[in-house]
């Protein structure tokens, strides 16, 4: 029992040292976990900038400690509002946190070989009719290949914690009850995943793009409670929000997370690449699939990770043409593209030049994500005056406001190595 209170640290390149208690590093020295030592973060970015080698296991590590600082704060600046609203007591806000810094330490473990790249290659939900995603997978392993090592820890004697408490909160499921309301702390626009990811990626690649002030937002964030919607009685649930101290920072971060997508997760080569990855494991998969998310499965599906998909790769007789071309960096061309939040006229362009190039068009890759979220995922901000009103970040921010018009979507057109001279001449011709 004497060790069940033991402390360890993690040094990190982002925050310093990481500390961790011995349940933590139990959980995390099992091999559910340690298999994020071999999926890299950025799956093949570094065929642009090399120096993106790291792992989601370094970036898990960086989320759980980024969530518990967000949780601290919030509890020294809105205590009293946490104890009166959602009738917390000490000891229920403690097991909340460690529920909490669980969630963010696990919520990657679901994560394919190479991250996102591999998530085209996930099976489809029979329900949603789309393809799974990496959480329904992290869930599965919370739920069944984390179990023991969650619930059975002598340290668990003074919170009771189950592996469902995890899982349902990372799934977003109504069985968390008031515990959903920290989720924002891990899935939402001011959150420990992208904190950490905007930081760690900027690092690791070598740009500036992904800084902000990470402090600021830790001295300004805190819980606002917000006022009832028009017509309605009842104040709608409280939210994570800043003072108004720290628009900039909130600002600052929406602003990273732009850049990194345009210049670093977008990169013209990088999107090729995760089209060659995508093709080449249609090739290696038995079934051009990987297991389902369930508890009878997965331990199958947690078998495939980078190195795994590297060996294959490296053996000449896998992943196809596609294959051959990762290993030789032989990558597609791209020939055009539109811009950033194409118009009616950039997509009817792109449809004309895409057809007149015909078979020279060797596949088109749309990037799309959104900027900015409206509605109830917009950034609230209380102003530090006696009135303490609550304003959206949206119409705080000209510039996040400018965000929210268009989603972010570049798509674009791409031709073989030995076709690419060509084809740019005939769209050369077509633009002029």
């Amino acid at each position: 029992m004497a060790d069940s209170h033991r402390t360890f640290e993690l040094r990190c390149p982002v925050h310093g040292f990481i500390p961790i208690n011995d349940w933590e590093r139990e959980i995390i020295n099992q091999p559910a976990f340690q298999r994020l030592r071999r999926i890299r973060q950025l799956a093949w970015t570094d065929y642009v900038y090399p120096g993106a080698m790291h792992t989601r296991f370094e970036h898990s590590l960086g989320v759980m400690h980024i969530a518990t600082q967000l949780f601290d704060a919030i509890c020294r600046r809105s205590g009293e509002l946490l104890k009166s609203n959602f009738r917390y007591t000490e000891d229920e806000l403690a097991k909340d946190r460690q529920i909490v810094r669980f969630t963010a330490l696990l919520h990657d473990t679901g994560h394919g070989p190479f991250s996102h790249a591999a998530e085209d290659v996930f099976p489809v939900d029979l329900k949603s009719k789309k393809h799974f995603k990496h959480e329904a997978y992290s869930g599965t392993v919370i739920r069944h290949v984390l179990k023991d090592v969650i619930e059975g820890h002598p340290h668990n004697e003074k919170y009771g914690i189950k592996a469902t408490d995890i899982a349902d909160l990372l799934e977003n499921k109504s069985a968390a009850g008031r515990r959903l309301f920290w989720l924002q702390l891990i899935a939402g626009q001011m959150d420990a995943d992208r904190m950490d990811y905007l930081l760690r990626d900027s690092l690791h690649t070598g740009v500036d793009y992904g800084k902000y002030d990470w402090r600021r937002l830790l001295n300004t964030i805190q819980v606002i409670e917000m006022p009832p919607r028009k017509g309605e009685e009842h104040s709608p649930e409280p939210r994570l929000g800043v003072a108004e101290g720290g628009v900039h920072a909130a600002e600052a971060l929406v602003l990273a997370r732009y850049y990194m997508f345009t210049q670093v997760y977008f990169h013209k080569t990088r999107v090729a690449y995760d089209y060659h990855f995508r093709e080449a494991l249609k090739a290696i998969l038995p079934e051009k699939v990987f297991p389902p998310p369930s508890p009878e499965k997965i331990e199958e599906y947690l078998q495939w990770n980078d190195w795994r998909v590297l060996g294959l790769l490296a053996d000449g007789g896998n992943g196809g043409e596609h294959g051959g071309r990762i290993r030789e960096r032989n990558h597609y061309r791209e020939i055009y593209h539109t811009p950033e939040s194409p118009s009616d006229g950039d997509l009817i362009a792109l449809k004309l030049i895409k057809r007149e190039l015909g078979d020279l068009v060797a596949t088109v890759e749309s990037s799309t994500t959104s900027a900015y979220k409206l509605l109830d995922s917009d950034i609230s901000v209380v102003s530090e005056d006696g009135l303490k009103r609550v304003k959206a970040l949206s119409d705080m921010s000209a510039v996040v406001k400018s965000l929210t018009q268009k989603p972010l979507e570049i798509v674009r057109l791409y031709s073989k190595p030995e076709h690419a001279a060509e084809a740019r001449q005939k769209v050369d011709k077509l633009l002029k």
